[in-house]
């Protein structure tokens, strides 16, 4: 196992070239779906190699429930430093499994008090909110009980057309799940702070996402772009409560600057021969690399451990 096993710790650096280059180039539902898979691998194998070097510390730790020949030098052998690795592994593995339980916890509590304060609405698909506070936001409850949530003031500040791509907007972040990439990628973040960057483009490219569909709904990409920028004008400095999965808004300029421009081109997959197309053939190596490692390791440590196991 070797030093192996320490690459899916670091092998996420292999997917910061992709993370803003995919902003840039990719059509925004491939880098949406292309980064939330990168971070998820990497994050599963980086947690998953944390493991197992906290088993080699903690077998090593005076009155600990593991066998006794789990501390046997041949299977510390397997780990390199593993008196220092091994048991710094311990707090890292309980920070990251404390803090994920925690956002989980939080998303949902958040998800929990949005549905119980519009419970007393009709329970139609667009709840308007009598506030003077401009905020909207998509509230996912799970197909029926998906819902829009936006307020008069913000809707007075909006022209009809403006509207449909306020709403247009919001039931595209619904219908593609984008709750669900944003939780998963922030989980990811949050096992490897390496993935940070990651999360960061997909909390970008999910607004894209959305702002392309409102767009091909609505037939106008100029009243989609002058919805967002209104709505983030009025909208700004606000406390809008969201689900804590959902994104911000993002930057908004780049935004608008890119649906005053042609919209981009679908591709399933970026040629080789473009530096975007370097960038994920990259980050698929290595999270390719550091799937094999984090299982190798896996593998490795059981056949360790299985021999060394007293009958």
């Amino acid at each position: 196992m070797g030093v192996f096993v320490f690459l899916p710790l670091v092998l996420p650096l292999t997917a910061w070239p992709v993370a803003r280059l995919a902003e840039q180039r990719l059509h925004p539902r491939t880098a949406t779906r292309l980064l939330t898979a990168v971070a998820a691998v990497m994050a599963l194998c980086s947690t998953v190699c944390l493991a197992l070097v906290m088993v080699v510390g903690t077998a090593q730790l005076p009155g600990n429930p593991l066998p006794d020949g789990w501390s046997d030098p041949e299977v510390r052998a397997a780990v390199p430093y593993d008196e220092v690795v091994g048991k710094a592994a311990i707090p890292a593995l309980c920070a990251v499994v404390l803090v994920s339980a925690r956002a989980l916890w939080r998303h949902g509590r958040v998800r929990r008090r949005a549905h119980r304060a519009l419970a007393g609405l009709p329970g139609t698909a667009v709840a308007v909110l009598p506030d003077d506070v401009p905020y909207a936001y998509a509230l996912p409850g799970g197909g029926r009980r998906d819902r829009v949530v936006v307020t008069t003031a913000l809707l007075d500040c909006l022209e009809p057309a403006e509207r449909r791509a306020l709403f247009a907007h919001e039931r595209a972040h619904l219908a593609a799940r984008h709750h669900r990439f944003l939780l998963a990628v922030r989980l990811a973040a949050l096992a490897n702070p390496f993935l940070r960057p990651l999360r960061t483009a997909v909390a970008y490219t999910a607004e894209r996402w959305a702002d392309e569909e409102a767009a091909k709904t609505v037939g106008d990409r100029r009243a989609v772009a002058t919805a967002i920028g209104k709505a983030a004008l009025v909208s700004r400095g606000t406390p809008v409560a969201t689900l804590a999965g959902l994104a911000a808004p993002g930057p908004v300029p780049r935004r608008v600057a890119a649906l005053l421009g042609p919209a981009p081109a679908v591709r399933t997959w970026p040629s080789v021969f473009t530096s975007v197309g370097l960038a994920a053939w990259a980050a698929a190596a290595g999270t390719a690399v550091s799937a094999m490692s984090s299982a190798n390791a896996a593998v490795t440590m059981f056949l360790i451990l299985r021999a060394a196991t007293p009958l």
